[in-house]
């Protein structure tokens, strides 16, 4: 039903002008598909559908040229949350340690989150290395992952 719905939302917004998530709402019970605004909102912001001027202060919804980055990095830190154990780091060292065998999805997550100061990644089976440009830097990443698995 919601991939369904989702499709379907793709598909009105590539054949027309669709300003409001109203009218959307609206195009989509058209078609059969009674849904709240709140769930369209919903599938607005998983879908990475972003507004983009069409001239005179008229705007569209279209898909983000970013979509497939963004469901990739989505993926990528929801494999994160679900392997990590503990999280400490020395000097410039962090030391991730992970379910068995996850270690590697860590690593991968981390490599695809394009982090600025870190330096590179080692992976065993359930602990990952990171080695980041400074000791205030991993402590600063130390923090931010310590907040992404609250």
């Amino acid at each position: 039903m919601k991939n369904d719905r989702q499709r379907r939302i793709l598909e009105i917004v590539e054949r027309e002008p669709i300003d409001t998530q109203e009218l959307l709402q609206q195009r989509l019970l058209e078609q059969g598909i009674s849904c709240t605004q709140a769930t369209i909102s919903r599938d607005i912001k998983q879908l990475h559908l972003i507004k983009e001027p069409i001239g005179q202060g008229r705007y569209r919804y279209t898909v983000s040229s970013q979509r497939n980055r963004l469901n990739v990095a989505d993926k990528l830190r929801s494999i994160f949350r679900e392997s990590i154990v503990s999280v400490d780091y020395a000097q410039n060292i962090i030391v991730i340690k992970t379910m068995a065998g996850l270690a590697n999805a860590a690593a991968a997550a981390l490599d695809g989150m394009s982090i600025a100061d870190m330096v590179g990644s080692l992976a065993g089976d359930d602990t990952a290395l990171l080695v980041m440009k400074d000791t205030e830097s991993a402590r600063s990443f130390c923090e931010e992952i310590h907040e992404m698995l609250k």
